[in-house]
């Protein structure tokens, strides 16, 4: 689905409700039916959907009672040309006569720990190991006021993640708190410590027998410790003891986007590609127009693989040019006796290092 500005028509029927967009909160008018929130988003073609479909617990059963009163509220300035609603494991064939297309998903299959472990690549099995000898310890812990500190801490410690600003960085406690509040009761943290330090984190939320990764984050200087394959291999083990059938780790393709490092990680920790039925109902004459043209993809699905990774690595160097500069215009506003000091002071290893 399109990832656009949401339709904030304040004189929509219905309640107004406060959503997550990319760490910013909104409040935006929705639409309640069945006990389930339904927001609009788009600029030409308005696409309803059901809020934080992905994390519910049971998929949508009957479909025809919100088209009915989509339909019925567009005249009520509820403007929505498209509805859309996916179908959940394990449900993978198309039981709905609506128009479709496939979503891409990344699971993992949870039978037994032994097998999982067995399939990987012998290089994943190895950093593995190396987190545990080099003194990483993982564990489950639930949220609370040190686990928020934490975090808070670890999104702090870089600007840039994935090539990207990182929607988290800079935030204040109680910011963090509100974002790790989301699902209370259905959510499991597995953390990765090195001492003290947080070196990294999964936050997953639990649906059913699905366990879907909510959250990912690790230290970038700790690469050497290996925490991201730790808390794979930790958490794979938690899902198994709570009974979990599936671990989703969101989307394995995005559109048209075929390769990226993040598809490389999910390859090599066992994640495989699982495509559900995802449905697009027009609900306008605009909307069918909006589907015929693949307006109501983002980008990602109607750009092709090689212009996206142009694309990406534009926007990476843009966003390291814009660090640059800021750094650059801190270190100038800074007083000149600082700068003076901090130039008389020799770096470390140099020929001078030692002799003040």
């Amino acid at each position: 689905m399109m990832s656009l500005p949401l339709n904030q028509d304040r004189t929509m029927p219905g309640n107004l409700l406060e959503i997550c967009v990319k760490g910013k909160y909104f409040t935006v008018p929705t639409l309640e039916v069945n006990g389930k929130n339904i927001i609009v988003q788009g600029r030409w073609v308005k696409v309803a959907n059901i809020y934080e479909e992905e994390w519910s617990e049971a998929e949508l059963d009957k479909p025809e009672e919100y088209i009915h009163k989509l339909k019925r509220y567009h005249l009520h300035n509820l403007r929505a040309d498209l509805f859309t609603f996916t179908q959940k494991l394990p449900n993978r064939e198309p039981k709905f006569p609506y128009p479709m297309e496939w979503d891409s998903l990344a699971v993992i299959h949870l039978t037994n720990f032994t097998e999982w472990w067995e399939e990987l690549p012998q290089e994943t099995r190895k950093n593995a190991r190396r987190a545990r000898k080099r003194g990483v310890v993982v564990q489950v812990l639930r949220l609370d006021e040190k686990l928020i500190k934490d975090i808070m801490e670890l999104n702090n410690a870089c600007p840039m993640r994935q090539g990207r600003m990182f929607d988290h960085y800079g935030k204040a406690f109680e910011q963090v708190r509100k974002d790790q509040s989301s699902f209370p009761g259905r959510s499991d943290y597995i953390c990765a410590y090195f001492g003290e330090e947080l070196l990294g984190f999964v936050k997953i939320v639990r649906c059913g027998k699905i366990a879907t990764i909510l959250q990912i984050i690790t230290k970038d200087n700790s690469s050497d410790k290996r925490p991201s394959n730790a808390l794979i291999v930790k958490l794979v083990e938690h899902c198994l003891e709570i009974g979990m059938k599936y671990l989703v780790y969101g989307k394995y393709v995005y559109g048209n986007k075929r390769t990226s490092s993040l598809i490389e990680f999910k390859k090599r920790h066992g994640f495989g590609e699982v495509l559900v039925p995802r449905y697009y109902v027009p609900l306008t004459i605009k909307g069918r127009i909006g589907m015929a043209f693949n307006l109501h993809r983002d980008l990602v699905g109607i750009l092709p693989n090689t212009i996206l990774q142009i694309g990406v690595n534009l926007r990476e160097r843009w966003y390291k040019l814009k660090l640059l500069a800021g750094r650059c215009s801190s270190t100038l506003e800074r007083p000149n006796c600082i700068r003076l000091m901090e130039r008389s002071i020799p770096p470390a290893g140099s020929k001078n290092d030692g002799e003040y």
